[in-house]
């Protein structure tokens, strides 16, 4: 290709070779944080099957320390070389990944990645080819004793395992070499030469692509260890109590509130066991029937007030054959029936809108509250407790009424009109109310909108009408009349027409709001082109 001769040209061609290069940048940026997501995900794997082994480990530990027999001993020894065996190979792995970072340039403390995570060097030279090193002799590539690694690890698991059982279990093993693929092989026979596990896996890959394979081996080890700790921990005998049931449970210190208090309460998975059979709950020292691990406490409300009880569990554990007592306390509190009405956003209703409020009644079922409001339009809202009323014009005084079981309340609200809306130029952010302002923004704007400012509900205001008066500079105005919020093409043309120095007045301004029986003015609007 030719150099253009004209600069203009020349310019063009160049910025095009440099957006085309910021283009193949950003491609590559994405294809790295793909792999740093893919490196911190192996990580958060890492720690939480290193959490579920250590819980696996305290079971087997726990259970073979109640029973001391042989069989539980050599359970319990093996177990502890498993993770002994893991935390070296993770050991052998974190170290591999340092010294590819190290080599690339370290890690950057701001981004918290590796300074040369593109470089695809260092994997080949250190896993692929061999490092050299400056006065010394060239160092042994370390590809093939990563794979003996893992593969001496693997083997080292199984090892520990009944001979008759190995063969089950490794099956459930990630941690090992998988064959290379047939087509890769061919393909490079065809150019004479043999294809290598190190060579598949590490040759010219960059440095950010090898650290999450290498930390995916890490979470391989930690879960071939789960499966092996699994095979011990049922290989240690004795009897346990097995929480077989579940439900959720929520507790809280007090067990009646009133307007306005704050509710606290423990929700949590509580366990227990339907199998229990040694187990005895006392109330207040009264005895009561357990059935399928579970007691069940009645009492009819007597007087007002709180009501104070003592628990008392005892249980026999089956692993020690202690007979294990627990002591607790729960509490609730007795009181009357009453009525309350509260309106959910402001303590007045607005004409045209809907206003939520909320009818509670402590001791009433909400199936027997009859909730009455003559004039207000009351229909039920979304909860059970939850009504709307849409009052249709403003009143000093009106009521809700609410009964049932015996209980009435009479509750008093007011009733008033829609705030007045602001009359703004357009639908964008600025909210314009008149001011100077640049001739191309303003000539862009096609209608005047009604716009509620600080108002909590849900109601749209609209423009029904203005005269606007358009004065050129040093010229006499032209008034154009406007029904409706969007511009006539009269109106339009005019403010099309906006140079430095004109000057649009929007007056006469009426608008209408929901519940409005005729149109109200509203603000005048004053703009001076600059």
């Amino acid at each position: 290709m030719s150099i253009p001769k004209e600069p203009r040209q020349l310019m063009i061609n160049l910025m095009y070779l440099v957006l085309t290069a910021m283009l193949a940048l950003s491609l590559s940026a994405e294809i790295f944080n793909a792999f740093y997501t893919l490196d911190d995900g192996n990580n958060n794997s890492n720690a939480i099957v290193a959490t579920t082994n250590e819980t696996i480990m305290k079971g087997i530990n726990k259970q073979a320390d109640t029973y001391k027999t042989p069989e539980n001993k050599d359970a319990q020894q093996k177990a502890t070389q498993v993770s002994a065996i893991v935390d070296d190979f993770n050991s052998y792995i974190e170290d591999m990944r340092q010294e590819l970072i190290d080599l690339s340039g370290g890690m950057d403390t701001v981004t918290g990645h590796p300074k040369g995570f593109s470089d695809t060097g260092v994997p080949t030279r250190v896993l692929v080819e061999g490092l050299e090193q400056p006065g010394k002799p060239k160092l042994e590539p370390r590809g093939e004793e990563l794979k003996q690694k893992i593969l001496s690890t693997r083997n080292a698991l199984l090892a520990l395992l009944d001979e008759k059982d190995r063969e089950g279990v490794a099956s459930s093993l990630p941690l090992k070499i998988d064959d290379l693929p047939a087509k890769a092989i061919a393909k490079a026979k065809a150019k004479g030469s043999d294809l290598t596990w190190q060579y598949f896996n590490f040759n010219q890959m960059p440095v950010a692509a090898v650290l999450p394979i290498l930390s995916k081996y890490q979470v391989d080890a930690k879960s071939s260890a789960t499966s092996v700790l699994n095979y011990f921990m049922k290989k240690v005998k004795g009897e346990a109590l097995i929480m077989d049931k579940y439900e959720v449970v929520a507790r809280s210190p007090k067990g009646y509130l009133l307007e306005g208090q704050k509710y606290e309460a423990d929700i949590f998975l509580s366990a227990y066991s339907s199998q229990v059979k040694s187990m005895t709950v006392r109330v207040d020292g009264r005895s009561l029937p357990v059935k399928a691990g579970k007691a069940k406490y009645t009492e009819t409300a007597g007087s007002i007030g709180t009501k104070n009880h003592n628990v008392t569990i005892s249980l026999t554990n089956p692993l020690t054959k202690k007979t294990e007592t627990y002591k607790g306390k729960f509490a609730y509190e007795v009181g009357q029936k009453s009525i309350a009405v509260a309106a959910d956003k402001m303590n007045v209703f607005y004409v045209g809108v809907d206003n939520p409020i909320t009818v509670s009644a402590a001791g009433i079922p909400t199936s027997k509250l009859k909730v009455s409001a003559p004039g207000l339009n009351l229909r039920r809202g979304s909860g059970k407790s939850a009504y709307i009323v849409k009052p249709t014009k403003p009143a000093k005084q009106v009521f809700i009424t609410v009964s049932g079981e015996g209980e009435s309340v009479k509750k008093e609200f007011r009733v008033k009109r829609i705030p007045t809306p602001n009359a703004t130029v357009g639908r964008d952010a600025k909210n314009w109310k008149g001011g100077t302002i640049k001739s191309g923004p303003f000539k862009v704007q096609r209608m005047l909108e009604a716009t509620l400012e600080n108002f909590d509900f849900d109601a749209k205001c609209s423009i029904q009408g203005f005269n606007m008066t358009y004065v050129k500079r040093r010229e006499d105005g032209v008034v154009a009349v406007n029904r409706g919020g969007k511009f006539t093409s009269e109106v339009t043309r005019l403010v099309s027409k906006a140079k430095p120095g004109d000057v649009y007045y929007f007056e006469n301004v009426k608008g209408r709001c929901p519940g409005d029986q005729v149109a109200r003015s509203l603000n005048s609007l004053v703009f001076k082109i600059k």
